[in-house]
């Protein structure tokens, strides 16, 4: 393996009380127990600001560099409605190319569907922003019955599952890497 990889995990929630953290605290875990990440955790919490008017221009600068410094996502969302979150397409939206040529992995939670509905949704944003969705995710259905305090209630599945996801995302990062470093990447036609 080369360099470690950076990846920021990304929060798809903003909502007080998100069950949010719990997902991403669990997923950064096993994001460092690999040993082949740099992480960088992203909220779209800090994009709200409190008293800003409709349409005001915001400086998401800091947003550009976080994301264009990455070299693969992992997205931590919820589903609503059969959907993604508002903040989630927010933070998406708020950058371009810093998205292009680089992976993106998924770990979804909700009700019935675990969070697929919205994946599905998210791979179809992704690919318009010239980002590689891997295949593979992790999902957890009736999210709020699976953890007691904070803890897995039953790990061995979704760590598995986890494990497979994060070394196929490591491959992409890594290929794609070496690919925007001797050709760089243009959306151009």
């Amino acid at each position: 393996m080369l360099r470690k990889i950076k990846l920021a995990l990304i929060y798809g929630s903003t909502r007080s009380g998100r069950f949010c953290d719990t997902v991403v605290d669990w997923a950064g875990k096993q994001v460092c127990r690999t040993g082949k990440f740099e992480l960088d955790l992203v909220d779209p919490a800090m994009l709200e600001r409190p008293g800003a008017a409709e349409g005001e221009s915001v400086d998401h600068g800091w947003l550009r560099k976080r994301i264009g410094d990455a070299e693969a996502f992992l997205v931590v969302t919820p589903e609503y409605n059969h959907g993604y979150t508002a903040g989630l397409k927010a933070l998406i939206d708020a950058v371009g190319e810093e998205w292009h040529a680089k992976p993106v992995a998924f770990v979804s939670y909700g009700g019935i569907s675990g969070g697929l509905r919205a994946v599905e949704q998210l791979r179809l944003v992704f690919a318009e922003l010239h980002a590689v969705t891997i295949r593979d995710s992790v999902s957890f259905a009736s999210a709020w019955e699976q953890w007691d305090a904070g803890v897995l209630k039953h790990p061995e599945r979704p760590e598995r599952q986890m494990a497979a996801m994060l070394k196929r995302l490591a491959w992409w990062a890594e290929t794609l890497r070496m690919g925007r470093t001797t050709n760089p990447y243009s959306s151009a036609a």
